[in-house]
């Protein structure tokens, strides 16, 4: 009898547990999610987000930029003097794993009636990019079990070495499986669905990377290469084929020219204006506007790293804002990888040994593309410039010739300049004026400190074999 009554208590015991995990799940339930996501509403909310992060504030114009030296602060100028915390770096993170990449894995892991081939392959590719930009900014981070919550709350923090193999993996196979016979891709506001564009994106991105780890790996670059320029559609080779986010309808807002229209703290800064004027670079007009105040006749920009006072006491209305037309409209483009990107990459694999080629012609050929981008099609404009001996490409020290170039052509793409000039170590820039670092530029991001409380043992394990998590602690790639 006791029997009976146990097992009956066990029974009402489970029937009121199961019911209560029941309501707790309803209860738990958001009832503002989608129950049903679709896999073009998650990509058009993937790029949209990707795209805003890459070219908005907390990671371009608020800190790469100022690192880089393309812009400056007028005012509250704690960033451009290096005054960073490990909450000042939390929104690429943050956005890039629990936004962009956590919709982009919902994608790709959705059944094959729900998304074919191309809607995975193309969410792998735009994946890549997020991933290849966290690397780029903090070194090892969390990849081969990013995104899978079912398995680990934790996931293992990889290096950055084993992250960029990964990726030119993954774009290499994701490129392969476009195919227009597996089913068209709607929702896609980056390229509108064009597989071959797709394609081509992904080959830059795995170009950009073979050159990262070109100092680490250069027989694993060239071999990249190699495949690449073999096959012409496999890369960006036109300025019609840019990878950039338009900005041409609500709510696509340009992130520069939002912010511009309710603030006013950035200026560009005096290292590239004075750059663009040693060169009679006509992209200057371009770049920049004129101070507002009519006795300033000249573009002005605003030294890096300066005080708070001494940044006021300049003036707003006599230093330069960033271009109207190319940077602070509404319709401005968000550049992912340009045309011009690719050439001076193609320069430098020639100029390395990875690939035969005329590296003097193809860096000729990249100015001459970046000066295109921006409308600037004069050729007798275009000869003369190229023609200039501070110009012309130096054999005996290309990392300059390009280095210098480059960093001129990724105006605006904080992140990839911040990379660019870590890798190449060119142009030469000085530390901003009331730096806090004795003298040095920071060269790398910090880890956000909820790694450290949510993620501590992993965390911990990633820096004692990449060093200190600090400004100054170098990456992978960067060996010089």
């Amino acid at each position: 009898m006791y029997k009976n009554i146990f097992n009956l208590l066990v029974l009402l015991i489970t029937l009121s547990f199961t019911a209560c995990k029941k309501n707790l799940a309803e209860i738990n339930r958001n009832p503002n999610a989608v129950e049903d996501p679709q896999p073009d509403y998650l990509l058009t909310a993937a790029e949209k987000i990707a795209a805003d992060t890459y070219w908005g504030a907390d990671n371009n114009f608020n800190s790469s930029l100022l690192i880089i030296q393309h812009w400056a602060k007028i005012q509250y100028t704690e960033p451009d003097r290096y005054i960073f915390s490990n909450s000042s770096f939390t929104a690429l993170w943050n956005t890039g794993y629990a936004q962009v990449i956590t919709n982009l894995n919902t994608i790709i892991q959705f059944p094959e009636e729900k998304a074919n081939t191309n809607y995975k392959a193309v969410a792998t590719i735009l994946r890549s990019w997020i991933f290849q930009l966290l690397t780029d900014a903090y070194g090892a981070i969390p990849y081969k079990e990013s995104g899978k919550i079912k398995q680990t709350l934790t996931p293992v923090y990889d290096s950055q070495k084993d992250v960029y193999f990964g990726l030119l993996d993954e774009l290499k196979s994701a490129a392969t499986a476009l195919n227009p016979a597996a089913g068209s891709v709607s929702g896609d506001v980056l390229y509108g669905g064009s597989l071959a564009s797709w394609k081509k994106f992904a080959g830059a991105l795995r170009l950009r990377i073979a050159l990262r780890i070109a100092d680490r790996e250069p027989e694993k670059a060239k071999q990249v290469i190699s495949e690449l320029t073999a096959d012409p559609a496999l890369l960006i080779s036109s300025n019609a084929e840019i990878a950039q986010q338009a900005y041409d309808k609500p709510p696509l807002q340009n992130p520069v020219a939002a912010w511009f229209s309710t603030r006013d703290d950035y200026r560009v800064g005096k290292t590239i204006i004075d750059k663009l004027y040693a060169l009679n670079d006509p992209r200057l007009v371009v770049f920049a506007d004129k101070p507002t105040d009519p006795s300033v006749t000249s573009y002005v920009g605003v030294p890096s790293g300066l005080t708070n006072s001494d940044a006021n006491n300049l003036g707003f209305a006599k230093t330069s804002k960033p271009g109207l037309t190319f940077f602070r409209s509404d319709a401005n483009p968000a550049v992912i990888i340009s045309y011009a990107e690719v050439l001076f990459a193609k320069a430098e694999a020639v100029a390395r040994g990875l690939l035969t080629g005329d590296a003097a012609d193809l860096y000729k050929q990249a100015i001459t593309a970046s000066f295109n981008q921006y409308q600037i099609k004069d050729n007798a404009v275009i000869s003369n410039y190229l023609n200039q001996p501070s110009v012309v490409y130096n054999p005996a020290n290309y990392k300059k010739s390009i280095g210098e170039q480059k960093w001129i052509a990724l105006y605006g793409q904080g992140l990839e300049a911040f990379a660019e000039w870590r890798r190449l170590d060119y142009p030469q820039l000085t530390a901003g004026a009331s730096g806090v670092l004795d003298g040095k530029i920071p060269v790398r991001f910090i880890y956000p400190g909820t790694e450290q409380s949510l993620n501590g043992d992993n965390y911990k394990a990633a820096v004692a074999a990449q060093g200190t998590d600090n400004l100054l602690t170098k990456l992978w790639f960067d060996v010089n």
